[in-house]
This record gives structure tokens, C-alpha cells and sequence, in this order.
């Protein structure tokens, strides 16, 4: 095989440092290529000088949610887990006033949602409103081995970085794969090959279609995956004694008084304890139900100090013991989150007790 002239010459004439600059050079270039891809897409809305085309969410990562309140179109905001995402901000700002914004993240711990509380402190020139779910990251911090570890792991990795107030200090964290397919994902929408996976108010339906819903699937999640077979009690006489209940730990619960603090005396501080399945409630046994009772007494006189309206459905009540209203033994159908809403509208607006006993208004 005989090769052009000009391709011998050159094979001959690179030397091995020539061809380790030329590969560098080269490896320089995609890389600096992609850099400015992300950097001019700009996915997370962080970017000073990117382009300027209104940006859709597509993922649920939590560096996507500061720009939904740097965007300046809400005032109030829903803060928790994924027991709390299904709140619909178009339905809480029909019964509560304001423009609400959904920042509720899946498997938040109690550490990450203090981080978003304070960015909406400080993002939002008025703060109208903010809903905190609080569920077992509040209350059961300190549980077993695996549990801590997890909630530790994910306190790490929590990009801080996207909650400051600086947006230069910001660049040195998107040159990754996983921004990189989120740039990607924000061009397929722009060509219209991707739909949107949130709404511009954070808000989406992560469970499925409600009429897909399968009784004996829910039946199983609730009652056998976790082998929570024994039949649920009336009720339980577990109690225990002002030393023990003293002796309990919560410290999640000083962030939250200190976040409530920090808000503006105007803001409208409403907490919630979203309900679960009755099963779910009775499958820590009688500790654990003493446990809860003693994290709401405490969260009980946050609420009283803070000036906030607390409003529990983590009750066993008609509500809860309908296995029909849960996909599993911790979240309810989106059915279920409407009443929710509307419930909550009268419980804070009206202080209206419920009617079947699904809610109590710990503190109005």
C-alpha cells in the first residue's frame, strides 16, 4: 500500500512530543467545546452571561430549583420531601393567596430543606407564604445505621454551591456528564424532541396516572413488601415517662425553629404533617408512636413561638386507614393531595376543625 507524500512526510516529521501536544491540543478542545456548550445553555439558570431564552425544567436535580425563584414570579413556596411534592401551587395559590412555587425535593433531608428555606428567605424581596412538610426527616433523624449513613451521603453531595448568593462561584461545578446531558436535554425541549418534566413552578406528578391505579399493587406495597403483616391496633397505652420523652433527641427541630425565625414576621408560616398510611404509622410500634408524639409536642411549641399555623393529617383517621387513597405506604393519590388543599385553605383561613377527624389543628 503505497500512502500520499504529504502523509508520509508528516508521520515522519511528528516526533513523540509533537504527537502528545497535538492529542492534548485536541483533548483541549472537546473539552473546552463541551465547557462552553453548558455554559451557554446554561440548564440550571446560573450562568451570567448566557443565552437568553427562558428555560425549561427538565429534571428534578436540586441545583435545578434556585432559578425557579430567582425568576421573580413567586412569593410563596411549598418546602419538604416527596410527601409533600403532589401540593399543587395552582390550587394553594386559589385557597391561600399569593404565587406559590413548589421546592419540595425527593428524599430531602432536614439539612437541605433549612438550605432552601433560607435561599427563599433571602431570594424573595416579600416572602408571602411557605408550607413545610415535615415528615420522618424531621422527627426521625437519628434512626438506624443505614438511615444516617444515606441521610449523610446525601448532605454531602447537596450542592450548596447552587444556594449561595454568588453565580461566578457557580462554574467551577458544571463541567460534568450529568450537566452536560441536562444542557442537552433543555436543546431536545428547545427542537421540541423532549417535553418539559417540571412545571415553571416546580410542580410535577411523580406518582402514576390516577387511573392506572391497582389496588392489590397498593395492597402489597402497604401491607406485605416490608413485612408489615400484623394487624393494625385500636390503639396503643406505650407512654413514656417526662425524663425519657426529655432524654429524645430531635436535632433537625432547633434548624427549624431557627429557620421560622428568620423569616419575615409578615410571611404566613404554615407546617403540615402530611398523612401517611395508618399501617406505615403502626409498624414502628408503640416507641416509635411515643417518638412521633413527642417530636409534634416539641414542633407543637416551635409553632406556638414562631407565630405559626400547624395542621397534622398523620393521624390515624378515616383518611389514613383507606388503603384505596395510597400508591404505598407513604404517598397518597393525587385525588387525596386536592382535598389536602382544600382542607388546608379552610384550616388556615377559617380555623375549621375537620369534619371526619382527617386533620387536627395543633396550633391556628
Amino acid at each position: 500500500m503505497h500512502y500520499p507524500r504529504a502523509a508520509v512526510w508528516f508521520f515522519q516529521a511528528v516526533t513523540w512530543r509533537g504527537s502528545n501536544r497535538i492529542f492534548l491540543g485536541t483533548f483541549a478542545g472537546i473539552v473546552g467545546s463541551i465547557y462552553l456548550f453548558i455554559l451557554l445553555i446554561d440548564p440550571y439558570g446560573m450562568v451570567p452571561f448566557s443565552l437568553p431564552f427562558d428555560r425549561a425544567l427538565m429534571s428534578d436535580q436540586r441545583q435545578m430549583y434556585p432559578q425557579i425563584l430567582r425568576s421573580g414570579r413567586y412569593d410563596s413556596v411549598v418546602v419538604g420531601t416527596s410527601t409533600s411534592r403532589l401540593l399543587d401551587p395552582v390550587a394553594l395559590d386559589r385557597v391561600l393567596g399569593g404565587h406559590f412555587a413548589s421546592l419540595a425535593i425527593p428524599a430531602a433531608t432536614a439539612v437541605e430543606q433549612v438550605h432552601v428555606i433560607d435561599y427563599f428567605r433571602r431570594t424573595v424581596a416579600a416572602p408571602k407564604a411557605i408550607i413545610i412538610g415535615l415528615d420522618h426527616e424531621w422527627c426521625s433523624r437519628n434512626g438506624n445505621a443505614y438511615i444516617s449513613a444515606h441521610t449523610a451521603a446525601l448532605e454531602r453531595d447537596f450542592p450548596a454551591w447552587a444556594f449561595d448568593d454568588s453565580r461566578w462561584n457557580d462554574l467551577g461545578h458544571l463541567l460534568n456528564i450529568p450537566t452536560l446531558q441536562e444542557a442537552s436535554h433543555v436543546v431536545g425541549h428547545l427542537l421540541g424532541r423532549i417535553p418539559e418534566k417540571l412545571r415553571k413552578d416546580g410542580f410535577e406528578v411523580f406518582v402514576p396516572p390516577d387511573a392506572t391505579y391497582d389496588p392489590a399493587r397498593a395492597h402489597f406495597l402497604v401491607y406485605e413488601q416490608n413485612d408489615w403483616r400484623f394487624p393494625i391496633p385500636a390503639h396503643s397505652t406505650f407512654s413514656l415517662g417526662e425524663v425519657e420523652r426529655n432524654a429524645m433527641d430531635f436535632e433537625p427541630l432547633t434548624w427549624l425553629d431557627e429557620s421560622l425565625a428568620s423569616l419575615p414576621g409578615a410571611t404566613r408560616k404554615i407546617l403540615i404533617f402530611p398523612p401517611l398510611h395508618a399501617h406505615a404509622m403502626l409498624a414502628a410500634g408503640p416507641p416509635g408512636e411515643a417518638r412521633d408524639a413527642e417530636c409534634k409536642r416539641r414542633v407543637t411549641e416551635i409553632a406556638r413561638r414562631r407565630g405559626a399555623t400547624l395542621v397534622d393529617w398523620r393521624i390515624l383517621s378515616p383518611l389514613t386507614r383507606e388503603d384505596a387513597n395510597f400508591w404505598d405506604p407513604l404517598h397518597y393519590r393525587l385525588p387525596v393531595a386536592y382535598r389536602l388543599i382544600d382542607d388546608l385553605g379552610h384550616a388556615v383561613n377559617e380555623g375549621r376543625e375537620s369534619p371526619d377527624g382527617s386533620y387536627r389543628i395543633l396550633v391556628r
